[in-house]
């Protein structure tokens, strides 16, 4: 883990970029998984008019954090290790993981012409992130410009593809209890504020909940992540967790019966012997 000094802003601003290109390029390094999601909807979040301040996180709108009071129902959400994505009909999901070790590194969210990739990075305790982010990509990008926008403070960044197009992003950043979500959006959700698929994008980051955990990270290191597990893949494992635990539950021979009387003396005698101290539910 790098430490928060400047070189590392730097580096991270240019590559902040540079994802930004890749993402619309389709680039050959990223490990793509391509999904459609299942029917179904996100919660509805009245969010706030375009601003430079985000204000009410956690209360009235999100990103969530999963500690949050009034954190909606995410158990049909999908677990991607650092955050909970909601599903909406019609989109699609790739994951984007290292080549040679696997790792998951992000999602991207494609609706229709639309898409939104989506990181959550460790902050410090005491203090936001996004606003340092945000300053660090202005430095390094002459033609990124801060507007206000329904998420605070935003950045509308243009980036060179392929080919030499020049096409416009959208860049997000929200701040949480020791994490920040950033989302870059592209097409339509990164130019037009009234189109449907900008909305509907709005939504889904919005209400993406996000689990920071307890490992020890260093400030703008990448909240660790994992391949995605269905709804039904986390109630399938919580399911054979707790048949495991019951079938440990079991009679020990020749266990005496209580209540006793302080004057009775039983021996026991058992016949078990000590297992594992960890166990795995694949």
């Amino acid at each position: 883990m790098g430490l928060f000094g400047f070189g590392k802003k730097k580096r991270q601003s240019e590559e902040a970029a540079e994802a930004v290109a890749e993402e619309n390029d389709k680039a050959d390094e990223a490990i793509s998984e391509t999904a459609e999601a299942p029917a179904g909807g996100i919660q509805e979040t009245i969010l706030p008019e375009p601003s430079d301040e985000y204000d009410g996180r956690g209360d009235e709108h999100g990103p969530w954090d999963v500690d949050d009071e009034n954190v909606p129902d995410y158990d049909e959400y999908l677990d991607m290790g650092a955050y909970y994505l909601p599903f909406l009909q019609g989109i699609e999901l790739r994951v984007k993981a290292n080549r040679a070790t696997q790792q998951v590194l992000g999602t991207t969210i494609t609706y229709g012409s639309s898409s939104v990739e989506i990181e959550a990075f460790a902050a410090p305790k005491t203090m936001g992130l996004w606003d340092d982010v945000r300053a660090d990509l202005v430095e390094a990008n002459k033609d990124a410009k801060e507007t206000d926008g329904v998420f605070g403070t935003e950045l509308t960044l243009p980036v060179v593809v392929k080919g030499g197009r020049k096409v416009v992003t959208r860049i997000v950043g929200v701040d949480g209890p020791r994490w920040m979500l950033r989302g870059i959006f592209s097409g339509k959700a990164a130019t037009d504020p009234d189109h449907a698929e900008t909305k509907a994008l709005n939504q889904l980051f919005s209400n993406i909940v996000v689990e920071r955990g307890e490992d020890p990270l260093a400030p703008r290191d990448l909240i660790p992540m994992h391949p995605p597990v269905a709804p039904a893949e986390r109630k399938a494992a919580k399911e054979a967790a707790e048949a495991e635990q019951a079938g440990r539950t079991m009679d020990i021979p020749g266990q005496p019966k209580g209540p006793f009387d302080s004057d009775q003396q039983v021996e026991v005698k058992t016949t078990l012997s000590r297992g594992p101290m960890f166990s795995e539910v694949r």
